[in-house]
């Protein structure tokens, strides 16, 4: 790395006798998700319809009750998905749906028109304020930044007055605020808050984002706790934080924020986001768990909504991320799996969680600890995963290695010395593929219903000789709808696929289907030359293994 002259440090902050580090956080904040607004423009293929409405309906049951839901004015899908929701009723009574505009009239009468019939609605305006936007981006001065706000809101408090039927909220944001001049971010806050008549009773939103993180979150901090002393009509004011990532301290600074004086966080799930993305939502409520403060979210099927964001946005979910990864519960260290082990022997019902390694009682995230043999290739009889993808081209989900592994695990103890590469085969067989009972499928066929894809599907259930027809979005969908024919209900909550060559055999597609019950969840396998065959054979594989 060369050249750091040519980078500033950002200065100080002045502030004398600053309060916050002094400060604990003992509630949660206002929650706002930006998921479906900030994380949507930032996905290289923004959201359907569907996956907008899927995410929404996962964010309203984990507890929001703030939603940015669109940026109306940006595009038709934008603008009909709030209407869709207005029209159609999705929106739970207590959840307030909010719309993002720039501060340019014909923006602010399009996003306005989009709310039309809310009973409550957010509408969040905003403008740049820093000196590098007023001279190179805007060409204006002080005076005519701190006009361009006040007219948005002058305009937004007009149009709302002719839709009387709706409870307005303004918020404003005066973007680049962490590296605008805070006499300046001052000055164009309160006027804002004047324009729009701010009172205890009907208070404005003031957003001081991070929108590019230019320092060190202590420094962040001193700029919240500056504002929060400084502000005019602070009673009728709700201080929110937005913190991007781009030093990789979004939620320190989120969290400093809050100490500082900050009422409200807004963000997304797993961090998603422009560049390196918004602060973890899912991260800073686990943090205050783990503090004993309740979050205000629940998360206590982390897996579910992981594999929802992971849908939705068409991005995964890294195995390392803080408390929802796949391999944040595992250990692959032997010392670690010692120390882990010992601590819950000692843990007591009831009491404070105090178990080495583990920050937090995986139950609370709706996981499991699952002790895995490590997975690489200098790892002897515990590269099962290496082996399965080196020598059969297998490659498991993580999870499926999770569960596996303790299956290889368990065989290693009773038989004792190495296990190679043949004894795994051998093993994945008798657990995934060779599961028959108690459905044994025979064949199946597919047809067209309408819209929908149908199944025939041949199998034996309990030795009885049985057809069941189905019909759903695909063929594991139709095969799930066949096997309720029976009184086999499956919820389905991954699937994954892989071409291989399979130890000689002529399958070359192997299928990984993950049933989700009440005692957690469970993979089933298929492998054969058709993929969606492979699909129905790791379906009633997964049926199998968990009845």
């Amino acid at each position: 790395m060369s050249h750091p002259n040519k980078y500033q440090g950002f200065p100080a902050v002045k502030l004398a006798n600053r309060q916050w580090p002094d400060k604990t956080i003992t509630q949660h904040p206002i929650w706002m998700s930006s998921d479906l607004r900030d994380g949507n423009q930032s996905l290289f293929e923004p959201m359907n319809i569907e996956r907008k409405m899927r995410m929404f309906n996962m964010l309203c049951e984990v507890g929001f009750k703030e939603i940015e839901v669109a940026f109306p004015s940006a595009s038709q899908t934008e603008f009909d998905f709030v209407r869709g929701l207005i029209e159609d009723r999705h929106i739970p009574d207590d959840v307030t749906i909010a719309v993002l505009t720039q501060a340019r009239e014909h923006l602010i009468r399009r996003t306005m028109e989009s709310l039309k019939g809310a009973r409550r609605a957010i509408v969040h305006v905003y403008n740049a304020t820093s000196q590098s936007f007023r001279d190179m981006v805007f060409g204006l001065k002080r005076d005519e930044v701190i006009q361009m706000a006040v007219s948005a809101v002058t305009l937004i408090k007009q149009l709302a007055s002719e839709q009387p039927e709706t409870e307005w909220v303004l918020e404003y944001s005066p973007e680049t605020f962490t590296a605008t001049e805070l006499e300046f971010s001052l000055e164009i806050c309160n006027a804002v808050t004047e324009a729009w008549g701010a009172a205890p009773d009907n208070k404005v939103i003031l957003n001081l984002p991070a929108t590019v993180e230019v320092a060190t979150p202590n420094i962040y901090a001193d700029q919240i706790e500056w504002m929060h002393r400084n502000l005019a009509r602070r009673d009728a004011v709700i201080i929110s934080l937005h913190t991007h990532n781009d030093r990789g301290t979004a939620v320190a600074a989120a969290e400093l924020g809050q100490m500082a004086g900050a009422d409200r966080v807004e963000g997304c799930l797993f961090g998603n986001g422009e560049r390196t993305g918004n602060v973890d939502i899912v991260t800073l409520a686990f943090n205050l768990l783990t503090q004993g403060v309740d979050p205000g979210l629940d998360f206590s099927d982390i897996n579910a909504v992981a594999r929802t964001v992971e849908h939705c946005n068409q991005l995964p979910i890294h195995p390392r991320h803080p408390y929802a990864g796949d391999l944040v519960f595992t250990a692959f260290s032997g010392s670690h799996q010692d120390a882990i082990k010992k601590g819950f022997a000692a843990q007591l019902p009831g009491a404070r969680w105090n178990v080495p390694y583990l920050p937090i009682d995986p139950k609370d995230a709706g996981r499991n600890y699952d002790s895995v043999i490590r997975v690489n290739s200098q790892s002897g009889k515990g590269g099962i995963a290496y082996l399965m993808e080196a020598e059969y081209s297998v490659v498991m989900p993580r999870r499926l290695q999770v569960e596996f592994s303790a299956v290889v695990q368990k065989h290693a103890d009773r038989l004792g010395g190495e296990m190679l590469a043949a004894d795994i085969w051998q093993i994945f067989n008798q657990t995934y593929l060779e599961a028959a009972s108690p459905v044994n499928y025979r064949t199946h066929h597919l047809f067209e219903q309408g819209a929908l894809q149908g199944i025939r599907l041949e199998v034996a259930i309990d030795g009885v000789s049985q057809i069941l027809t189905g019909e759903g979005n695909g063929p594991i969908d139709a095969a799930v709808h066949a096997l309720k024919c029976a009184g086999i209900d499956v919820q389905v909550r991954s699937y994954d696929e892989t071409a291989m060559r399979c130890g000689g055999e002529s399958a070359d597609a192997c299928a990984f289907i993950e049933i989700a019950h009440d005692g957690g969840s469970n993979y089933g396998v298929g492998i054969d030359a058709n993929i969606v065959t492979a699909a129905i054979k790791a379906l009633l594989s997964g049926v199998n293994r968990k009845y």
